[in-house]
Protein backbone atom coordinates (compact mmCIF):
# COMPACT_ATOMS: atom_id res chain seq x y z
CA UNK A 1 0.00 0.00 0.00
CA UNK A 2 1.61 2.98 -0.96
CA UNK A 3 0.01 6.13 0.90
CA UNK A 4 2.28 6.07 3.86
CA UNK A 5 4.94 5.87 1.79
CA UNK A 6 4.42 8.83 -0.68
CA UNK A 7 5.56 11.75 1.41
CA UNK A 8 9.24 11.27 2.09
CA UNK A 9 11.42 9.44 -0.05
CA UNK A 10 15.46 7.67 0.53
CA UNK A 11 18.48 6.86 -2.04
CA UNK A 12 18.04 3.07 -2.69
CA UNK A 13 18.99 1.20 -5.44
CA UNK A 14 17.16 -1.05 -7.04
CA UNK A 15 18.24 -5.11 -7.72
CA UNK A 16 16.03 -5.88 -10.22
CA UNK A 17 16.23 -6.32 -13.82
CA UNK A 18 16.68 -3.34 -15.64
CA UNK A 19 13.39 -2.48 -18.06
CA UNK A 20 13.55 -0.22 -21.24
CA UNK A 21 11.17 2.50 -21.21
CA UNK A 22 7.91 1.91 -22.96
CA UNK A 23 7.73 3.67 -26.80
CA UNK A 24 5.21 7.07 -26.39
CA UNK A 25 3.85 6.27 -29.74
CA UNK A 26 3.05 2.35 -28.84
CA UNK A 27 0.19 1.08 -27.88
CA UNK A 28 0.10 0.33 -23.61
CA UNK A 29 -0.78 -3.61 -23.34
CA UNK A 30 -0.01 -6.31 -21.97
CA UNK A 31 2.49 -9.11 -23.06
CA UNK A 32 1.38 -12.52 -24.55
CA UNK A 33 3.32 -14.01 -21.16
CA UNK A 34 1.73 -12.33 -18.70
CA UNK A 35 -1.64 -13.00 -20.41
CA UNK A 36 -0.72 -16.69 -20.50
CA UNK A 37 0.28 -16.88 -16.89
CA UNK A 38 -3.10 -15.24 -15.85
CA UNK A 39 -4.92 -18.05 -17.88
CA UNK A 40 -2.76 -21.33 -16.87
CA UNK A 41 -3.06 -20.25 -13.26
CA UNK A 42 -4.05 -23.78 -11.55
CA UNK A 43 -6.91 -24.36 -8.74
CA UNK A 44 -4.82 -25.69 -5.92
CA UNK A 45 -2.17 -22.70 -6.36
CA UNK A 46 -5.23 -20.22 -5.40
CA UNK A 47 -5.95 -22.70 -2.67
CA UNK A 48 -2.62 -22.34 -1.64
CA UNK A 49 -2.71 -18.45 -1.64
CA UNK A 50 -5.76 -18.78 1.10
CA UNK A 51 -3.67 -16.71 4.14
CA UNK A 52 -3.79 -14.10 6.19
CA UNK A 53 -0.93 -11.45 6.35
CA UNK A 54 -0.37 -8.90 9.52
CA UNK A 55 2.83 -6.74 9.50
CA UNK A 56 3.90 -3.82 10.95
CA UNK A 57 5.20 -0.47 9.15
CA UNK A 58 8.62 1.02 10.41
CA UNK A 59 10.87 3.69 9.69
CA UNK A 60 14.42 3.76 8.98
CA UNK A 61 15.28 3.84 12.01
CA UNK A 62 12.94 1.24 14.14
CA UNK A 63 10.04 3.23 14.80
CA UNK A 64 6.94 1.85 14.67
CA UNK A 65 4.64 3.55 12.13
CA UNK A 66 1.82 1.79 11.76
CA UNK A 67 0.51 -1.88 10.66
CA UNK A 68 -0.56 -3.63 7.01
CA UNK A 69 -3.00 -6.84 7.13
CA UNK A 70 -4.17 -8.67 4.27
CA UNK A 71 -6.58 -11.48 3.49
CA UNK A 72 -7.53 -13.72 0.50
CA UNK A 73 -10.38 -16.53 0.83
CA UNK A 74 -13.08 -17.69 -1.68
CA UNK A 75 -15.83 -15.62 -2.25
CA UNK A 76 -18.46 -15.16 -4.91
CA UNK A 77 -19.64 -12.17 -7.18
CA UNK A 78 -23.22 -12.77 -7.79
CA UNK A 79 -23.31 -16.44 -9.09
CA UNK A 80 -19.21 -16.58 -10.10
CA UNK A 81 -16.56 -17.94 -7.88
CA UNK A 82 -14.19 -15.89 -7.58
CA UNK A 83 -11.37 -14.78 -5.15
CA UNK A 84 -12.20 -12.19 -2.28
CA UNK A 85 -8.67 -10.26 -1.31
CA UNK A 86 -8.95 -7.75 1.65
CA UNK A 87 -5.73 -5.79 2.12
CA UNK A 88 -5.86 -2.97 4.92
CA UNK A 89 -3.06 -0.30 6.06
CA UNK A 90 -2.86 2.51 8.82
CA UNK A 91 -0.49 4.71 9.87
CA UNK A 92 0.95 8.13 10.74
CA UNK A 93 3.25 10.49 8.66
CA UNK A 94 4.98 12.54 10.95
CA UNK A 95 2.19 12.71 13.31
CA UNK A 96 -0.83 12.69 10.66
CA UNK A 97 -3.42 9.50 10.28
CA UNK A 98 -3.16 8.30 6.78
CA UNK A 99 -4.01 5.32 5.38
CA UNK A 100 -5.05 2.72 2.28
CA UNK A 101 -8.28 -0.02 2.03
CA UNK A 102 -9.28 -2.16 -1.12
CA UNK A 103 -11.34 -5.02 -1.36
CA UNK A 104 -11.27 -6.92 -4.40
CA UNK A 105 -13.08 -9.62 -6.25
CA UNK A 106 -11.46 -11.40 -8.61
CA UNK A 107 -12.01 -14.65 -11.03
CA UNK A 108 -9.67 -17.59 -11.08
CA UNK A 109 -7.73 -16.05 -14.17
CA UNK A 110 -7.13 -12.82 -11.44
CA UNK A 111 -9.46 -11.08 -14.12
CA UNK A 112 -10.91 -8.06 -11.98
CA UNK A 113 -14.90 -8.37 -11.46
CA UNK A 114 -15.00 -5.14 -8.43
CA UNK A 115 -12.72 -3.51 -6.59
CA UNK A 116 -13.11 -0.66 -3.92
CA UNK A 117 -10.29 0.95 -3.20
CA UNK A 118 -9.95 3.94 -0.49
CA UNK A 119 -6.79 6.46 0.48
CA UNK A 120 -6.64 9.07 3.09
CA UNK A 121 -4.49 11.07 4.52
CA UNK A 122 -5.07 14.07 7.35
CA UNK A 123 -2.42 16.51 7.19
CA UNK A 124 -2.46 19.77 10.00
CA UNK A 125 -4.82 22.50 7.81
CA UNK A 126 -5.75 19.76 4.87
CA UNK A 127 -6.97 16.47 4.37
CA UNK A 128 -7.05 14.54 1.65
CA UNK A 129 -9.87 11.48 0.78
CA UNK A 130 -9.74 9.70 -2.54
CA UNK A 131 -12.57 6.87 -3.53
CA UNK A 132 -12.59 4.67 -6.44
CA UNK A 133 -14.56 1.86 -7.72
CA UNK A 134 -14.48 -0.54 -10.63
CA UNK A 135 -16.43 -3.15 -11.33
CA UNK A 136 -17.48 -4.65 -14.67
CA UNK A 137 -20.56 -4.48 -16.98
CA UNK A 138 -21.50 -5.28 -20.63
CA UNK A 139 -18.56 -6.06 -21.44
CA UNK A 140 -17.04 -3.40 -20.10
CA UNK A 141 -14.95 -2.02 -16.98
CA UNK A 142 -16.68 0.93 -15.23
CA UNK A 143 -14.66 3.03 -12.92
CA UNK A 144 -15.51 6.27 -10.98
CA UNK A 145 -13.43 8.03 -8.97
CA UNK A 146 -13.90 10.60 -5.65
CA UNK A 147 -11.35 12.95 -4.20
CA UNK A 148 -12.10 15.09 -1.56
CA UNK A 149 -9.56 17.77 -0.50
CA UNK A 150 -10.87 19.94 2.10
CA UNK A 151 -14.33 21.26 0.77
CA UNK A 152 -13.60 20.32 -2.69
CA UNK A 153 -14.78 17.16 -4.41
CA UNK A 154 -13.96 16.08 -7.22
CA UNK A 155 -15.59 13.40 -9.80
CA UNK A 156 -13.85 12.04 -12.75
CA UNK A 157 -15.26 8.42 -14.79
CA UNK A 158 -14.21 6.06 -17.47
CA UNK A 159 -15.09 2.92 -18.97
CA UNK A 160 -12.84 0.94 -20.68
CA UNK A 161 -13.62 -2.47 -23.19
CA UNK A 162 -12.56 -5.80 -21.87
CA UNK A 163 -10.62 -6.37 -24.58
CA UNK A 164 -8.40 -3.54 -24.22
CA UNK A 165 -7.91 -4.34 -20.37
CA UNK A 166 -6.69 -8.09 -20.79
CA UNK A 167 -3.61 -8.36 -18.24
CA UNK A 168 -4.87 -5.63 -16.23
CA UNK A 169 -3.72 -6.04 -12.13
CA UNK A 170 -5.20 -3.44 -9.91
CA UNK A 171 -4.26 -2.12 -6.03
CA UNK A 172 -5.61 -5.06 -4.66
CA UNK A 173 -4.89 -8.09 -7.64
CA UNK A 174 -1.46 -7.59 -7.66
CA UNK A 175 -0.69 -8.43 -4.41
CA UNK A 176 -2.75 -12.10 -5.04
CA UNK A 177 -0.81 -12.53 -8.11
CA UNK A 178 2.66 -11.12 -6.45
CA UNK A 179 1.95 -14.45 -3.98
CA UNK A 180 1.34 -17.06 -6.98
CA UNK A 181 4.85 -16.38 -7.87
CA UNK A 182 6.30 -16.94 -4.54
CA UNK A 183 4.70 -20.05 -3.88
CA UNK A 184 6.37 -21.07 -7.35
CA UNK A 185 9.37 -19.22 -6.53
CA UNK A 186 9.86 -17.94 -10.17
CA UNK A 187 8.99 -14.84 -11.81
CA UNK A 188 8.57 -16.20 -16.07
CA UNK A 189 10.18 -13.77 -18.41
CA UNK A 190 8.46 -10.62 -19.61
CA UNK A 191 5.55 -10.54 -17.02
CA UNK A 192 4.59 -7.41 -18.21
CA UNK A 193 0.98 -6.02 -16.88
CA UNK A 194 -1.12 -2.77 -17.51
CA UNK A 195 -2.44 -0.95 -14.54
CA UNK A 196 -4.26 2.19 -14.05
CA UNK A 197 -2.90 5.50 -12.84
CA UNK A 198 -3.90 8.32 -10.74
CA UNK A 199 -5.71 9.96 -14.05
CA UNK A 200 -7.51 6.35 -14.76
CA UNK A 201 -5.26 5.72 -17.86
CA UNK A 202 -3.56 2.98 -18.75
CA UNK A 203 0.21 2.48 -18.09
CA UNK A 204 2.64 -0.69 -17.74
CA UNK A 205 3.38 -2.49 -14.73
CA UNK A 206 6.01 -5.27 -14.90
CA UNK A 207 7.31 -8.13 -12.34
CA UNK A 208 10.87 -9.49 -12.25
CA UNK A 209 12.39 -11.93 -9.42
CA UNK A 210 14.94 -10.84 -7.11
CA UNK A 211 15.74 -14.45 -5.99
CA UNK A 212 16.09 -15.95 -2.82
CA UNK A 213 18.44 -14.41 0.33
CA UNK A 214 18.36 -15.13 3.98
CA UNK A 215 16.53 -12.72 6.42
CA UNK A 216 16.31 -12.41 9.84
CA UNK A 217 12.18 -12.26 11.39
CA UNK A 218 12.22 -12.11 15.13
CA UNK A 219 14.79 -14.67 16.17
CA UNK A 220 14.95 -16.56 13.19
CA UNK A 221 16.98 -16.32 9.73
CA UNK A 222 14.84 -17.82 7.05
CA UNK A 223 14.67 -18.30 3.16
CA UNK A 224 12.59 -15.70 1.83
CA UNK A 225 12.09 -15.02 -2.54
CA UNK A 226 11.67 -11.42 -3.65
CA UNK A 227 9.29 -9.80 -6.36
CA UNK A 228 10.18 -7.04 -7.34
CA UNK A 229 7.25 -4.80 -9.27
CA UNK A 230 7.84 -1.66 -11.42
CA UNK A 231 5.16 1.00 -12.76
CA UNK A 232 6.36 2.59 -15.70
CA UNK A 233 4.96 5.77 -17.12
CA UNK A 234 6.17 8.69 -19.71
CA UNK A 235 7.19 10.71 -16.29
CA UNK A 236 7.62 8.58 -13.27
CA UNK A 237 8.71 5.00 -12.79
CA UNK A 238 7.85 3.38 -9.25
CA UNK A 239 9.45 0.46 -7.62
CA UNK A 240 8.38 -1.49 -4.82
CA UNK A 241 9.99 -4.97 -3.49
CA UNK A 242 8.48 -7.55 -1.77
CA UNK A 243 9.96 -10.74 0.22
CA UNK A 244 7.55 -13.68 0.74
CA UNK A 245 8.23 -17.46 2.97
CA UNK A 246 7.83 -20.03 1.22
CA UNK A 247 4.63 -20.72 1.69
CA UNK A 248 3.36 -17.58 0.61
CA UNK A 249 3.21 -15.18 3.74
CA UNK A 250 4.66 -12.37 3.30
CA UNK A 251 7.61 -11.08 4.78
CA UNK A 252 8.43 -7.62 3.76
CA UNK A 253 7.47 -4.98 1.48
CA UNK A 254 8.97 -1.51 0.53
CA UNK A 255 8.76 0.83 -1.83
CA UNK A 256 12.44 2.11 -3.20
CA UNK A 257 13.32 5.73 -1.77
CA UNK A 258 10.71 5.91 1.18
CA UNK A 259 12.04 5.70 4.68
CA UNK A 260 9.50 3.01 5.81
CA UNK A 261 8.91 -0.40 4.87
CA UNK A 262 6.53 -3.12 5.99
CA UNK A 263 7.84 -5.76 7.92
CA UNK A 264 6.85 -9.43 9.66
CA UNK A 265 7.94 -9.79 12.93
CA UNK A 266 7.75 -12.94 13.78
CA UNK A 267 7.47 -16.07 11.34
CA UNK A 268 4.01 -17.74 11.59
CA UNK A 269 3.25 -21.14 13.01
CA UNK A 270 2.74 -23.62 11.34
CA UNK A 271 0.87 -25.46 14.20
CA UNK A 272 -1.68 -23.35 15.19
CA UNK A 273 -2.80 -21.79 11.74
CA UNK A 274 -4.06 -19.05 13.00
CA UNK A 275 -4.20 -15.51 11.95
CA UNK A 276 -2.74 -12.32 14.10
CA UNK A 277 -5.45 -10.53 15.25
CA UNK A 278 -5.80 -6.88 13.48
CA UNK A 279 -7.47 -4.22 15.12
CA UNK A 280 -10.89 -3.01 14.00
CA UNK A 281 -11.53 0.19 12.63
CA UNK A 282 -14.59 -0.04 10.72
CA UNK A 283 -14.69 3.95 9.96
CA UNK A 284 -11.86 3.53 7.27
CA UNK A 285 -12.37 0.09 6.12
CA UNK A 286 -14.35 0.87 3.37
CA UNK A 287 -16.00 -2.86 3.21
CA UNK A 288 -17.08 -2.22 6.58
CA UNK A 289 -18.42 1.06 6.36
CA UNK A 290 -19.86 0.04 3.22
CA UNK A 291 -21.89 -2.79 5.17
CA UNK A 292 -22.37 -0.33 8.00
CA UNK A 293 -24.06 2.39 5.61
CA UNK A 294 -26.12 -0.66 3.89
CA UNK A 295 -27.34 -2.25 7.48
CA UNK A 296 -28.36 1.58 8.58
CA UNK A 297 -30.48 2.73 5.36
CA UNK A 298 -31.99 -1.02 5.74
CA UNK A 299 -32.91 0.01 9.59
CA UNK A 300 -34.52 3.17 8.49
CA UNK A 301 -36.33 2.09 5.91
CA UNK A 302 -37.76 -0.51 8.29
CA UNK A 303 -38.53 2.03 11.09
CA UNK A 304 -40.12 4.46 8.64
CA UNK A 305 -42.11 1.86 7.36
CA UNK A 306 -43.33 0.63 10.90
CA UNK A 307 -44.59 4.23 11.80
CA UNK A 308 -46.47 4.65 8.80
CA UNK A 309 -48.04 1.56 9.32
CA UNK A 310 -48.97 2.39 13.24
CA UNK A 311 -49.58 6.22 13.12
CA UNK A 312 -51.13 5.81 17.02
CA UNK A 313 -47.23 5.18 17.92
CA UNK A 314 -46.75 9.03 17.05
CA UNK A 315 -49.38 10.07 19.13
CA UNK A 316 -48.46 8.06 21.90
CA UNK A 317 -44.94 9.70 21.87
CA UNK A 318 -46.24 12.80 21.19
CA UNK A 319 -48.21 12.67 24.66
CA UNK A 320 -45.43 10.95 26.94
CA UNK A 321 -43.41 13.88 25.70
CA UNK A 322 -46.06 16.53 27.06
CA UNK A 323 -46.37 14.79 30.07
CA UNK A 324 -42.59 14.60 30.50
CA UNK A 325 -41.89 18.12 30.22
CA UNK A 326 -45.09 19.03 32.03
CA UNK A 327 -43.97 17.02 35.10
CA UNK A 328 -40.56 17.58 35.10
CA UNK A 329 -39.73 14.22 36.92
CA UNK A 330 -36.41 13.83 38.86
CA UNK A 331 -36.53 9.99 37.53
CA UNK A 332 -36.89 9.98 34.36
CA UNK A 333 -36.54 6.25 33.61
CA UNK A 334 -39.44 5.44 36.83
CA UNK A 335 -41.46 8.10 35.14
CA UNK A 336 -41.12 6.20 31.99
CA UNK A 337 -41.76 2.91 33.60
CA UNK A 338 -44.46 4.09 34.86
CA UNK A 339 -45.99 6.03 31.85
CA UNK A 340 -45.64 2.86 29.22
CA UNK A 341 -46.53 0.08 31.93
CA UNK A 342 -49.93 0.09 30.80
CA UNK A 343 -49.22 -0.23 27.50
CA UNK A 344 -47.02 -3.34 27.97
CA UNK A 345 -48.38 -6.81 26.69
CA UNK A 346 -45.99 -8.62 29.37
CA UNK A 347 -46.58 -8.24 33.17
CA UNK A 348 -43.18 -6.52 34.25
CA UNK A 349 -41.41 -7.09 37.90
CA UNK A 350 -42.32 -3.87 40.14
CA UNK A 351 -38.78 -2.01 40.96
CA UNK A 352 -36.14 -3.94 43.01
CA UNK A 353 -38.25 -7.67 42.41
CA UNK A 354 -36.66 -10.01 40.28
CA UNK A 355 -38.18 -11.29 37.13
CA UNK A 356 -38.96 -14.86 37.72
CA UNK A 357 -37.41 -17.25 35.08
CA UNK A 358 -39.78 -19.97 33.55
Amino acid sequence: MEAQQQQQQQDETSTGTEIEEPDQEEEIRASKEAIDFMLNIEPAELQKCVLSDSLTTVSQGGQDLGNFSMTVDFGRKGQQSCMLLHALSQGAIDGSPCGTSVTVHVATDLEVLEENYHEYIKLEGRSLDIKCHMVQCDGQMVISRVTTIEEVVTRESVSYPMSVLRGLVTEGSHLLLMRLFALRRQVPENMKFITLDKALGIKLSLFGELGLKQMEIGDEMVEVFGVEKVVKSVSSTKTWQSYFLDDGHLASRVQLRSPAKMILLSVPSYREKVPEKVPLIWETDMQMRSKFLDRKEELNAEHALYLRQHPEIRALISDFLQFLLLRKPENVLQFSRDYFLPFSSRNLPEPGQEASIP
